[in-house]
């Protein structure tokens, strides 16, 4: 009996591995979100809420990315601010100029706060970040066109907020790189406070 009952668990434990195996990935794997940092930022000639940034995020070109943020966060703490980026989004003419993606922020409710996340110290230019353990072994993200086309981002945005640490998670699962903790993601803004893009 002991076999047997031996067989029946190793046989239970095998089919619920393969259910977690089975079970799609979550929406945010396919986003290509990293660490970056903003080697020059100055004003949009043509928008005066728009800041332009060249952002570092391991390339071997910068990235134009165009952002919403100049009545948030005066001009010269935007110099050289590490940050976190959206990465695989299709550019977008803003204004005449062209952006390559999006810089990540917590806003409050009334969208009168909102701050850039900020990585932790030793998280490299470039790196990847992903939601929970498991994370660490996402695939490739997904092509700009289909987060796009599936709506991936719009899905995903919703369910990411920082936490009582002020640290980013998705749903239970808190946002991860090689370099941990990632405390104090933002440093004014809540508990319970969304995340934003901008």
């Amino acid at each position: 009996m002991a076999a047997s009952t031996d067989a029946a668990a190793a046989t239970a434990d095998a089919a619920a591995a393969d259910e977690v195996a089975a079970a799609p990935a979550s929406p945010a794997a396919a986003l290509d979100i990293r660490i970056g940092r903003v080697a020059k930022c100055e004003r949009h000639p043509d928008a005066d809420s728009l800041f332009v940034e060249e952002v570092d995020v391991g390339e071997s070109e910068m990235r134009t990315i165009v952002s919403g943020l100049v009545q948030f966060v005066p001009l010269e703490e935007m110099q050289d601010r590490r940050v976190v980026v959206l990465c695989n989004l299709k550019a977008r003419n803003m204004r005449g100029i062209k952006s390559h993606g999006m810089l990540l922020c917590a806003s409050n409710a009334a969208h009168d706060a909102v701050e850039p996340l900020a990585p932790p110290e030793g998280a490299a230019v470039g790196e990847r970040v992903w939601f929970g353990e498991g994370g660490k072994e996402q695939g490739a993200p997904a092509e700009p066109n289909r987060v796009q086309k599936k709506k991936i981002w719009e899905a995903v945005q919703p369910d990411l907020k920082t936490d009582a640490d002020r640290e980013l998670a998705l749903l239970q699962h808190r946002i991860t790189t090689q370099q941990q903790p990632w405390m104090d993601a933002v440093a004014a803004l809540s508990d319970n406070t969304p995340l934003n893009y901008t």
